[in-house]
Parts: C-alpha cells; structure tokens; sequence
C-alpha cells in the first residue's frame, strides 16, 4: 500500500478559487489511525486550520472509536468519519466511511501525516478540487529545524501549501497538544486527586506502562520510584494505569484507572508533573496542559517529544537514574507555586 501510496503528490499548488479564507466553509482533514497519541499529535494543524478558516465547518477521516472523546471541545468540527480498528470484521461500516468522504464536496481536503498510505489513499480519493497531501519540501526542512516533529510537520506543510494558493498564514510558532479540557472536567480532576491522595501536597503522576519494546522494565521503574519517593518526601506519587490494568511498580503507589481519556486528562491537569515512556498517555499529559517529562529508549525524541511549556524529553539511552533525577527537579521547581497551576500562552517557537 505504501508502496502504491507514495506516487501519489500534491494535485494542486496553484492561486485558489476562493476570494478570501472565509469562503471556505468545508474542509476534511484525514488521519484514519486509532492509536491515542497518533491522534492527538494532529490537534496542532486541527488548531491551526480553525484559525485560518474560522468560519469552516471540519470533518475527520480517522479509525477506532477515541476520536468522538478527544476532539469534543473543538466546535468547528461538524463530523467524525470512524473507520473500524478491524475493516474484515465490520467491512459495511469500513466501505460506509470511504463512500462518506467521496459523497461530501469539500473545499479543502488534507491529509495530516505525509506517510500514511490510507491517509494518502482517502485524500486522494476524497471529493475536492484542493488536496493537500502532507509533503515537506527541503526549504522548509531547511528553514524548521524542528519541522520533524509529529505534531509540527503538518502545520508547517499546510501553511506552505496556503501561501502557493494565495492565502496569507500564521507566522508564529506551532500550537501544543490540546484536550481542550473544561473547567468542569477539571474540577473534576481535583477531587479525584484530592480522594486519591487525601492530602494537600503537590501530586506527581506516572506512567509505568508502553507498548512493545518502549516498556520499561520492572526493575527500572522500581529503581526510579524509589528515588523519586526519597528526593520528593513532600510530594504525593500517584500511578495512572493503563487499559491493560498492569504496573511496573506492582502497584505500590497510589493508583488511577479509568477507560474515560478525559477523565484521565483532567486528573493529571490536577498533577506538577507527569513521568513516563513514550506512549499515548505522555501525549494526553502533554494534551492536558501539564509539565510532561517523556522517557525515550530510542533516537526519536525529536519526532515524540512534549513540547508544551515545562516538559521534556530524556534519552534514557545516554542518562541513568540520577540524571533524570536530576532532570525531573529540573522541570518541578519552575512549576511548582503554591499547588497553582501556570497559565500558559498557546504558542511555542
């Protein structure tokens, strides 16, 4: 499929039809993935085309069943177009989706990650006379050096596809993740830490948990955990768990779960600090607005990374336990007022 996908380029990079950027009024953009951070690595070009198309009216071409829960607080989205995780098992509501995006006329169409076949695919096959297809050329790889990021890649691709149209784009930097919690949800958030916790020091959350071989091991995280609990005696340490329901430290700390994201989400709202591997859940801290120190086994911090205000990304690779000790006091000091929460401005560089 990759290999079918990949001829596929931009079908038009020529001035529009459209007088100004309220004349478009119906857009989809494709991401047809189910897994949690792939999702939320799109709310940044999802925040960036609503502020370039405000009056627009969007549709989302993704897969599984998350998508209705992470995207609820957006108001420009008119529909989400759900493919089934497993097409042979539900092929009606599989081809239903496909029909669904060819039926629609769309203004504009685009596809989110540039090497997606099946999102290469339904932007090709969507019905529109603009399609956008993700591709990053070398100026701006030249000029962006973070342009390999997930999240960031695709604001950049679309703002270069804008101005060979004759829009005019944002200039500044790349929205972060978002949730878009409310206040209510948050609220909600603070009894269940308050009942988690039951006192008033500052809450620590981790993640014991990944997929595949960016798991951690049990001695590792047991390891961390204890030094975490010694150099922070003022601080309480919860665990979120996982859907599978396991942890790395047999659930000695604290414990949270829940299926709900946004129930997950407003819990750590409520935290300084969240730990853990790069997965989902680091991509739902980041999304929540809280301070996310993201643990990579691997070379590819530069694409994963948190990048909201007050987090970071270690190389576990090249630092042992006390370095990211170390890293973690680091991120906490900054962040820590009186248990108050740090508004943050909605762009970085």
């Amino acid at each position: 499929m990759r290999r079918m996908t990949n001829s596929i380029r931009l079908s038009r990079l020529a001035p529009a039809d459209f007088r100004s950027n309220t004349d478009i009024k119906s857009i989809l953009i494709s991401r047809p993935n189910h897994r949690l951070g792939n999702l939320l690595l799109v709310t940044p070009l999802l925040q960036e085309v609503i502020e370039t198309f405000p009056l627009a009216k969007i549709d989302l071409f993704v897969k599984g069943n998350i998508a209705p829960a992470l995207f609820k607080n957006y108001p420009n989205i008119n529909r989400i177009i759900q493919l089934p995780r497993r097409p042979l098992g539900s092929l009606w509501k599989y081809l239903s989706g496909w029909i669904a995006i060819r039926m629609n006329r769309y203004d504009l169409v685009i596809n989110s990650v540039n090497h997606s076949a099946s999102g290469r695919l339904s932007t090709k096959f969507a019905n529109s006379k603009y399609k956008f297809f993700g591709d990053i050329d070398e100026d701006t790889q030249l000029r962006f050096p973070d342009q390999e990021h997930m999240a960031k890649y695709p604001v950049y691709s679309f703002r270069r596809n804008l101005l060979a149209m004759g829009f005019n784009t944002s200039k500044g930097g790349v929205a972060f993740l978002d949730l878009k919690l409310s206040s209510d949800e948050i609220a909600a958030g603070k009894r269940t830490a308050d009942a988690l916790v039951q006192n008033d020091k500052k809450i620590i959350s981790v993640f014991t948990y990944a997929t595949g071989d960016k798991c951690y091991s049990e001695s590792w995280w047991k390891e961390f955990y204890e030094r975490l609990k010694n150099e922070y005696k003022d601080y309480n340490i919860i665990e979120i768990l996982p859907v599978e329901n396991v942890s790395q430290i047999s659930f000695v700390a604290p414990s949270f779960y829940s299926r709900d994201l946004r129930e997950i989400g407003g819990l750590i709202a409520n935290t300084e600090v969240f730990i853990g591997a790069d997965s989902g859940m680091m991509h739902l801290a980041s999304a929540s607005k809280t301070p996310t120190v993201g643990l990579f086994q691997k070379a590819n911090a530069r694409i994963y990374e948190p990048y909201n205000p007050g987090s970071v990304a270690i190389n576990t690779g090249t630092s042992d336990c006390d370095e990211c000790i170390r890293i973690v006091k680091s991120v906490l000091p900054s962040n820590a007022l009186g248990g108050a929460r740090l508004q943050f401005d909605q762009r970085t560089t």
